[in-house]
C-alpha cells in the first residue's frame, strides 16, 4: 500500500504547538496550496489542507515558521473520527507530516511580510529539512538536516568554457 503526500504551500497562520498529557509535542497547522489551473476569472484557487506534526519536529516547525511562510511537507494522509461535546460524530482528514522544508530565506520571508520594502535585500535561498518517523501518533524524530545554499555560482564570472566528458554525466 502507498500513502505518501508531498505539498508545497504557505502557512495560513502560525502553527498551534501543544503538548499531550505525557509531554509529547504536537503542532497543527493549515497549508494554502495553489491549484495548478486558473478558474473562470483567471485567478488561482487554493486548497487549505490541515496538517499535524509530532515531537521535536513539531517544536522546530513552530519555532522556525510563521504565518505566510513557504514550506514543503512530506507525510501521509490519516483519517480519524471522534464524538464532540454535542454527541455528534466528527470526521477528520489530515496530513501527518514526517518531513518538512523551509523553502525561503528568513530575510525574504520578512520582506514579503513587511511589503513596504521594495524588492531589495538578500535573495539567497535557504533550505532546512526536518524529519519525523512514521508511527501510531507517537512519531519520533529520525534526524535533523540543516542545509544552507548560498546564491553564488562558482562558474558565473570565470569566462572559461566548462569541459565535461560524457563519462562524467549521470545519465
Amino acid at each position: 500500500m502507498i500513502n505518501n503526500v508531498v505539498l508545497v504551500g504557505r502557512l495560513t497562520k502560525d502553527a498551534d504547538l501543544r503538548y499531550t498529557s505525557n509531554g509529547t509535542a504536537v503542532a497543527t497547522f493549515s497549508l494554502a496550496v495553489n491549484r495548478q489551473f486558473t478558474n473562470q476569472k483567471g485567478e488561482r484557487d487554493a486548497d487549505f489542507i490541515n496538517c499535524v506534526i509530532w515531537r521535536k519536529s513539531a517544536e522546530s516547525f513552530a519555532n522556525f515558521t510563521r504565518k505566510g511562510a513557504l514550506v514543503g511537507v512530506e507525510g501521509r494522509i490519516q483519517t480519524r473520527s471522534y464524538d464532540n461535546q454535542q454527541g455528534q460524530r466528527v470526521y477528520v482528514t489530515e496530513v501527518v507530516v514526517e518531513t518538512f522544508s523551509l523553502l525561503e530565506s528568513k530575510s525574504k520571508s520578512e520582506q514579503r511580510k513587511d511589503q513596504s520594502d521594495s524588492n531589495s535585500g538578500s535573495y539567497g535561498s535557504q533550505q532546512s529539512s526536518y524529519n519525523n518517523t512514521q508511527g501510531n501518533s507517537q512519531e519520533a524524530p529520525r534526524n535533523q538536516q540543516y542545509q544552507n545554499f548560498g546564491n553564488s555560482d562558482p562558474f558565473e564570472k570565470s569566462g572559461q568554457p566548462i569541459d565535461i566528458s560524457d563519462d562524467d554525466l549521470p545519465f
